[in-house]
C-alpha cells in the first residue's frame, strides 16, 4: 500500500499505447507488484457480451487482480463520456480509499486524457430520435455527410473529430444541438487531483502490424463469429458497438452475406492498422508527459523498474 501523507498527492498510474502493445499484461504485472487495481480505459470492454473482439481478459484473471469498468453496461445502453467519467472517478476513489494504486489501462485515448486532464463534459442526455436520424443519414449518405453537418454548425469541433468515427460525431451533434453552444464552450478542464505517471508502450510498425494480424486471426479462431451471432440473436445487431466496432462490423457483414469470411478477416486486419495510426494522434512520441518503453523483450521487467523508480522518488519527497 502507498502511504497516504496529507502533503503528498495520491498516486495514479496510467499504461497507454496503441492496441496490441501489451498494456493488459503490463498492468496486471504492475498491479501484482505494487498493490494496484486496474481501471479499464478501453471503450469496448465496457460492454457485456463483447469479449473476444474486445480482447477482454478472462474472468479468472480479473479475479486475481481486481478490475474496474469492465462489463458495466449492455450494447444497447451506450455510455456517454460523462457517464464513463463519473463511474471511472468513483472507481479510482474506491481504490484510493483502500490505500491501493489505481492503474488506468486501455487504448481509448479520449478516456485516458479525460480522466487525467479532468475534462468537465456537458451532461447532455442521449437523444434517441436525433441519433436514429443521424445513423439513418449515415447509412444512406455515409459518415462523411454526418461530419459535414457538424462542420456546418461547429467547424472547430468537426476539425478535431475523425469523420469516420460516427459515434463521436453523433455525440458532438447531440451536445451542440441541445445546448446551442460550440462543443469547446461545453468542455472545460480541471486536472485530476493526483500525482500521475504515464507509461507508454510502443512497437516498431512492422512488428506492430504482425502482432495485430496475429491477434485478428486468433480472435476469429477463438469464436468471434459465434460471439457476434449470439449478440445479434440477443437483439444487439443494430447497435453502434456491432455496426462500428472493429471485428464486430466485419463479422456482421459476413453474417449478412455481404462478404465471405476471408474478406471479413482481411478487412478486420486493415481496420486494426488504421486504428493504430489514429491512436498515435492521442499518444504522441513527443508528448513529454509519457515515459515510453519499447514493447519487446523484457517489457514486464522494464515496466516494473520504471514504476518502482517513480514510487521511490515519491517516498523521498515525504
Amino acid at each position: 500500500m502507498f502511504d497516504d501523507h496529507s502533503s503528498v498527492r495520491r498516486p495514479l498510474l496510467a499504461v497507454v499505447g496503441a492496441t496490441a502493445t501489451g498494456k493488459s499484461d503490463v498492468a496486471i504485472a504492475l498491479a501484482k507488484t505494487f498493490d494496484g487495481e486496474v481501471v479499464n480505459t478501453d471503450a469496448y470492454q465496457l460492454y457485456r457480451g463483447l469479449d473476444i473482439g474486445a480482447a477482454k481478459l478472462d474472468a479468472a484473471t480479473r479475479q486475481r487482480v481486481p478490475h474496474h469498468m469492465i462489463d458495466i453496461t449492455d450494447p444497447d445502453e451506450p455510455l456517454t463520456l460523462a457517464g464513463y467519467l463519473d463511474a471511472a472517478n468513483a472507481a479510482m476513489e474506491d481504490v484510493w480509499s483502500r490505500g491501493r494504486l489505481p492503474i488506468l489501462a486501455g487504448g481509448s485515448g479520449q478516456y485516458v486524457w479525460a480522466i487525467i486532464e479532468g475534462w468537465q463534459v456537458p451532461r447532455v442526455a442521449p437523444d434517441k430520435a436525433l441519433r436514429d436520424e443521424l445513423e439513418a443519414f449515415a447509412t444512406a449518405e455515409g459518415p462523411a455527410a454526418v461530419h459535414a453537418r457538424l462542420a456546418a454548425i461547429d467547424p472547430e469541433a468537426a476539425s478535431r473529430l475523425d469523420p469516420n468515427n460516427l459515434r463521436r460525431v453523433v455525440r458532438a451533434l447531440e451536445v451542440v444541438t441541445c445546448t446551442g453552444l460550440p462543443l469547446a464552450a461545453c468542455q472545460t478542464r480541471s486536472p485530476v487531483d493526483a500525482d500521475v505517471f504515464i507509461l507508454g508502450l510502443r512497437l516498431d510498425r512492422d512488428e506492430h502490424y504482425r502482432r495485430l494480424d496475429q491477434r485478428a486471426e486468433a480472435m476469429f479462431a477463438a469464436g468471434l463469429v459465434g460471439e457476434v451471432k449470439d449478440l445479434r440473436d440477443q437483439g444487439y445487431g443494430e447497435t453502434q458497438q456491432l455496426r462500428g466496432g472493429i471485428g464486430y462490423k466485419e463479422v456482421s457483414q459476413y453474417l449478412e452475406g455481404d462478404i465471405d469470411l476471408d474478406e471479413a478477416l482481411r478487412r478486420t486486419k486493415n481496420a486494426n492498422h488504421r486504428l493504430v495510426r489514429r491512436q498515435g494522434a492521442w499518444f504522441k512520441d513527443t508528448d513529454p508527459r509519457i515515459h515510453w518503453l519499447d514493447a519487446g523483450n523484457l517489457l514486464i521487467e522494464s515496466s516494473i523498474t520504471v514504476v518502482a523508480d517513480w514510487l521511490r522518488s515519491r517516498q523521498q519527497s515525504y
